[in-house]
């Protein structure tokens, strides 16, 4: 296997998030609809880092959770009872920040499906960097048919 081939689908293939805003770039285990981890790759080209903040850039947390959001909607879409359907992030839980993750850092997203159903589901996630928690929330998210 070279560098550029994985055993898992690429994000894009099974989320519907496009650049900018598809913040995941590979997944690295998949347990579908179950469990999901997967990298950000954080290069410091990333517009946000301009604005947040000069001088000491710093990815918002807001954009952290969405990539755990983003984990957790690979984790229900890689499971065979979604097809055709859409996980929409429908609330956040207990988040909270435990670092600052700035360019150059890789940030690990682990994400657990804790219950999934026809209509809803549950998911809990951790960022961390270099083994250090830098995010960690509870999430609710809607399904939805995907063409409607």
């Amino acid at each position: 296997m070279t560098d550029s081939e994985s055993e898992f689908p690429r994000p894009d293939e099974l989320l519907p998030h496009r650049a900018p805003f598809l913040l995941v770039d590979e997944i690295v285990e998949l347990q579908p609809g179950e469990r999901c981890v997967a990298l950000w790759h954080l290069t410091g080209d990333e517009e946000f880092f301009a604005g947040h903040f000069p001088g000491r850039p710093t990815l918002p947390g807001v954009l952290m959770v969405e990539a755990l959001a983003q984990t957790a909607g690979l984790a229900a879409a890689s499971a065979s009872s979604l097809d055709g359907k859409l996980a929409l992030f429908g609330g956040i839980d207990k988040a909270r920040f435990r670092r600052q993750v700035v360019p150059g850092d890789t940030l690990r997203l682990e994400a657990t499906i804790d219950r999934l159903s026809a209509r809803a589901g549950r998911a809990s996630g951790t960022a961390s960097v270099n083994g250090q928690a830098a995010c960690e929330a509870s999430m609710m998210f809607l399904i939805a048919n995907a063409t409607d």
